[in-house]
């Protein structure tokens, strides 16, 4: 019974369909694995069985009287805990969110109402703030290939929660990278919609029962295949359901974006995405090499502005109130060689003035006009999503970490934003796929290596429509070891 797990969602909605298990059994073994897996690497951090047990006996009682059900009905689901759900406020690595009775999210009031039978959330950094996830709440999430080692974040746990299979499908967010980075860390999928296209509200941050929803800030499905992530878009999204089907490979004209000035890129990982890229050529797809999509030099201190343009909503007043009085001195210390990645450029970004937002914003409307021109002769952009794979945990001060390339160079913490902010910033659909893994080393396995699709604003069914003819041509989502494996340093 618990093998029907390994299937992805829609192979265990098929299985429901034809009655080979019914919710409440699928639910029991989801649980099951959790208990068994779940332990080492701390990815579900709540759970309500006893409200998804009553839910997974109604949809069944509904299946047996032959009544109408949703594309995802009996399919258990974890949550991110940056949503709400009703019986389980999203706490967001905080204590004070975790309290009160509030509804669902909007985007999980759509999965429920699709049939998912939602039992358990996963864990998140605070603030959804890190590349990697822990808190003082729930504790740290290990990668499930590599337990030493930061499963991505900030939608962490619900990557983990995926590759161990305790879950099928989730749901996640993405400001700075945290659909499309635990994908790459953990080795399954995502999908990181055009801004605008699923709704936020429910989504905390910003603080509960806030209703605007967050420049940048977008709401996407993560699951284990392709199609996965295009069944849970479709009943998230407003976008039109795509009605083609999915391309041949050999009609996708395919830009590799690898070679970029100041966006760094570790050599394992390049190698990984060049490999994949000609296993791409070799089953007939178009790949050109591209560079400067649009002008990155400009785009990404506008897209600091821009990011730190929301976050600062999140800081504690009298944290807010520092940056402002040190900002002067921030400025002068950046003329004179400073790091835009330390201190002195997050206290110029976090205290910015309306004027400095404007012209981020304009440096980001240029850079869209570009990349439309780009994607006049292309389909899509195939890139990396980080510079590194999943790197060892590092709880310090953020000032004080650093990302460790394979040849031992040593980089800024904040490198880890460079690669996504194309589409972040632009608004653009970015589908995170599988593309390969860094080379085993002291005879053991390597890390998971993610790249992602970019594709025109609007164009989320082109970019998963891609992502499973890929899928279907080369294979997809290989499961960790189990157990987990610690790889040499």
């Amino acid at each position: 019974m618990d093998d029907i797990l390994a299937l992805d969602a829609t192979g265990q909605l098929a299985a429901l369909a034809a009655r080979q298990v019914s919710a409440v059994e699928l639910l029991a073994a989801a649980h099951r694995r959790y208990e068994a897996a779940n332990p080492r690497v701390n990815a579900v951090v709540a759970t309500d069985l006893d409200r998804a047990r009553g839910r997974a006996q109604a949809i069944d009682a509904k299946r047996r009287a032959g009544e109408a059900l949703g594309p995802l009905a009996g399919l258990p689901m974890t949550i991110k805990d940056t949503f709400d759900v009703e019986g389980l406020p999203a706490s967001s690595g905080l204590e004070v969110f975790r309290r009160g009775d509030r509804p669902d999210a909007a985007c999980v009031a759509l999965a429920r109402a699709a049939g998912a039978v939602i039992w358990g959330k996963t864990n998140t950094p605070v603030m959804a703030g890190d590349f990697q996830t822990f808190n003082a709440l729930y504790g740290t999430t290990n990668n499930p290939w590599d337990v030493t080692r930061t499963p991505g974040g900030s939608s962490g746990g619900a990557a983990a929660a995926l590759a161990l299979s305790i879950t099928a499908l989730e749901i996640g967010s993405d400001i700075g990278g945290s659909l499309r980075t635990p994908a790459s860390f953990c080795g399954v999928y995502s999908h990181k919609p055009t801004w605008g296209v699923v709704s936020q509200l429910g989504h905390i941050p910003p603080a509960p029962g806030s209703l605007a929803e967050r420049d940048l800030n977008v709401v996407g499905p993560m699951a284990r295949s392709a199609r996965d992530l295009a069944l849970l878009f479709d009943v998230l999204s407003a976008a039109p359901p795509m009605s083609l089907a999915s391309p041949a490979l050999k009609e996708l004209r395919i830009g590799l974006w690898t070679e970029e000035p100041g966006l760094i890129l570790d050599p394992q990982v390049k190698q990984a995405i060049e490999a994949f890229a000609r296993r791409l050529e070799g089953a007939g797809a178009r790949i050109e090499p591209v560079s400067a999509p649009a002008d990155m030099a400009a785009l990404l201190p506008a897209y600091r502005t821009l990011l730190a343009g929301v976050l600062a909503e999140d800081l504690p007043p009298a944290q807010l109130r520092q940056m402002q009085l040190i900002r002067p001195a921030a400025k002068l210390g950046l003329r004179f060689g400073a790091s835009p990645d330390g201190w002195a450029g997050l206290a110029v970004d976090y205290a910015q003035s309306h004027l400095e937002w404007m012209a981020a914003n304009e440096v980001r409307a240029k850079a869209g006009a570009q990349v439309r021109q780009l994607f006049e002769r292309l389909d899509l952009i195939l890139a990396p999503v980080g510079p590194v794979a999943a790197f060892p945990h590092d709880h310090r001060p953020f000032q004080q970490r650093t990302l460790t390339l394979s040849d031992g160079t040593k980089v800024p913490y904040l490198a880890a934003l460079r690669w996504i902010a194309l589409a972040t910033a632009c608004g653009l659909p970015a589908t995170a796929i599988p593309a390969g893994m860094t080379p085993a080393k002291d005879g053991r396995g390597g890390l998971p290596v993610g790249a992602q699709l970019i594709g025109p604003r609007g164009g989320d069914w082109r970019t998963l429509a891609a992502a499973e003819a890929i899928e279907a041509a080369l294979g997809g989502f290989v499961p960790p070891p189990e157990p987990a494996t610690t790889l040499a340093a």
